[in-house]
């Protein structure tokens, strides 16, 4: 996926906190990351094996974030 459509798929968020939270998971090989030498340059990044075993959780995590805020909110 391209920086771009990472960024819409974020939601709010600056691009510094963006790609410094892409170079960290880079680092923690759980994103790879992906430069081709073109004009203009292209970037992609991609889940690593790591990373795909990381996406039950994270699936999770997001599904207990909405229903979390949900009862704050009273939605519940």
């Amino acid at each position: 996926m391209r920086y771009g459509e990472l960024r819409r798929r974020v939601g709010d968020v600056t691009p510094r906190v963006l790609t410094r939270q892409l170079r960290d998971l880079e680092q923690d090989g759980i994103v790879h990351r992906q430069a081709y030498a073109e004009v203009p340059p292209r970037v992609e990044y991609s889940l690593t094996e790591a990373g795909q075993g990381l996406r039950g959780f994270v699936t999770e995590l997001n599904r207990w974030g909405r229903e979390y805020i949900g009862d704050l909110l009273g939605q519940h």
